[in-house]
């Protein structure tokens, strides 16, 4: 069993990125700008919006944090966003989510420009995705995919199953699994869906994100299988001094044993999902600044 070290690699595109953003700035260009919206005091939200400007610090971007109170209204927030839109300093930029209920979190979505839409949430870059086009991919599909081409882990004509389907994991993921560079044969399971269990144990490749902690048993996979765990649900644990611990959707110590390949929690997917923000961020850049960098290589 191979353990996917996604804060190593991480790590390392992440130095690959501060060369890309020092040719810009030798270039006569600017660093990259990321702005993130922040509704609320939720602490989930609080503390990923802190770990990605601290990410931004780490590659030389510029990063800006525009916050707002639960109490914020629809028109006020779609004001800001119109303000991003039209400022040529901001490369791209991405409203937390999620959002207090009073507000439309699609609207919210479909305000930004798909030109710095570095959540790839915009249906127009949903859409070039789902053709196969050039476009900012949502960050964890996108952390997904860099994580199986770094790890050289045979895709093309693998059976993979998606397990979830929400828009912003299991929707985009298994699009990106059949498309032609990837090349696997895909199967999606939702909470409709029958015999779960034999369905997960017939894949070469399993992608979980359904939020369920340890949803996934040992008797669901199929020896020799690649996991990836999406789940980072937080749990009771007497074992760590806050008294809470980061579970997956897998039961990874029992699940582990019969892997070829898969992730853990904390540290697979999460700091991947992160880092593919800051390569869309780099390639907003790219585009806004017309400058000659390229991240393709890297992913």
């Amino acid at each position: 069993m191979i353990l996917i070290d996604g804060k190593q690699v991480a790590s390392e595109i992440k130095a690959e990125i501060s060369l890309e953003v020092n040719k810009i700035i030798k270039n006569g260009g600017k660093p990259p700008h990321l702005v993130a919206i922040l509704v609320g005091h939720d602490g989930g939200s609080e503390s990923y919006v802190n770990f990605k400007m601290k990410d931004c610090a780490e590659v030389g971007f510029e990063s800006s944090l525009i916050r707002f109170e639960d109490d914020v209204t629809e028109k006020e927030l779609l004001a800001t966003i119109e303000k991003l839109n039209q400022d040529d300093n901001v490369d791209g930029f991405i409203a937390q989510l999620p959002l207090p209920s009073h507000i439309d979190e699609n609207k919210v979505l479909e305000a930004i420009d798909p030109k710095k839409d570095v959540d790839g949430f915009h249906p127009t870059n949903v859409g070039k995705m789902m053709e196969g086009l050039p476009t900012f991919i949502s960050a964890t599909p996108l952390g997904i995919k860099i994580l199986l081409k770094r790890y050289n882990i045979e895709t093309s004509g693998k059976h993979c199953v998606v397990l979830g389907r929400s828009n912003i994991v299991g929707r985009p993921m298994s699009v990106l699994m059949s498309q032609k560079k990837i090349n696997s044969t895909v199967t999606v399971l939702h909470s409709g869906s029958n015999n779960i269990k034999e369905m997960c144990a017939s894949a070469d490749i399993l992608i979980v994100a359904i939020g369920k902690p340890g949803f996934v048993t040992a008797d669901m996979v199929k020896k020799g299988a690649v996991v990836i765990d999406v789940g980072t649900s937080r749990i009771k644990s007497d074992k760590t001094k806050s008294g809470f611990k980061l579970a997956g959707d897998v039961d990874f110590e029992n699940v582990a044993e019969k892997c070829s390949f898969i992730t853990p929690v904390p540290g697979g997917v999460g700091p991947m999902t992160r880092l593919a923000l800051l390569l869309n961020t780099l390639e907003a850049a790219k585009e806004t600044q017309f400058v000659d960098v390229c991240c393709k290589d890297m992913i």
